[in-house]
C-alpha cells in the first residue's frame, strides 16, 4: 500500500494539471539553435528551439513527446525560460540534478516549481525525463553561442 500511496503523490494533481499545459510548444521558424533530447531508459523525447538577443533567451520553442513528468519538467521550463541568461539555465540544471539525486534543495527562482517533482527523487529511472529540457536548452544556449 505504501508503494501505492508513493505513486498517487508522484503523479499529484498539480503534476497532472501542469502536463496538461505546456506552454511555448510552437517550434521557431529561424532559430538559433535546436537541440533534442532523448531519454534511452524510457524513450522521452524534448526537442527545444531557441533564440538569444543580448545574452537572454528572447525566443523559445519545445516540442515534448514525455511521460507526465517530463511534460510538468517542460511546463515549469516554459513558463519561466524568456528573459533567461545561460548561467541561470546551468543553475537550474545543476540544482534540479542535485534535488533529484543529493537530496539538494529545489532550484532557486524562478525554477522553484521543481519543488512539485520532489516526490521523484525516489524514482531513479524518472530522473531522466525530468532532466531533458534544462538539459536541451543548457546545449542549446550554448550551440547559440550565450
Amino acid at each position: 500500500m505504501n508503494a501505492e500511496n508513493d505513486l498517487i503523490k508522484l503523479y499529484s494533481g498539480r503534476i497532472l494539471s501542469l502536463a496538461a499545459d505546456i506552454p511555448l510548444t510552437d517550434r521557431l521558424e529561424a532559430p538559433q539553435a535546436t537541440v533534442k533530447r532523448r531519454s534511452p531508459l524510457c524513450g522521452s523525447t524534448v526537442t527545444v528551439d531557441l533564440n538569444v538577443e543580448d545574452g537572454r533567451i528572447s525566443a523559445f520553442g519545445q516540442d515534448v513527446k514525455a511521460c507526465a513528468l517530463g511534460q510538468a519538467s517542460a511546463a515549469i521550463v516554459g513558463a519561466n525560460v524568456i528573459g533567461r541568461t545561460a548561467e541561470e539555465i546551468r543553475t537550474a540544471r545543476d540544482q534540479l540534478k542535485a534535488m533529484l539525486t543529493a537530496e539538494g534543495p529545489v532550484p532557486d527562482a524562478p525554477f522553484e516549481d521543481y519543488e512539485v517533482l520532489l516526490p521523484a527523487r525516489g524514482y531513479r529511472n524518472r530522473h531522466a525525463s525530468i532532466m531533458l529540457t534544462l538539459e536541451a536548452l543548457a546545449e542549446a544556449m550554448e550551440q547559440a553561442g550565450a
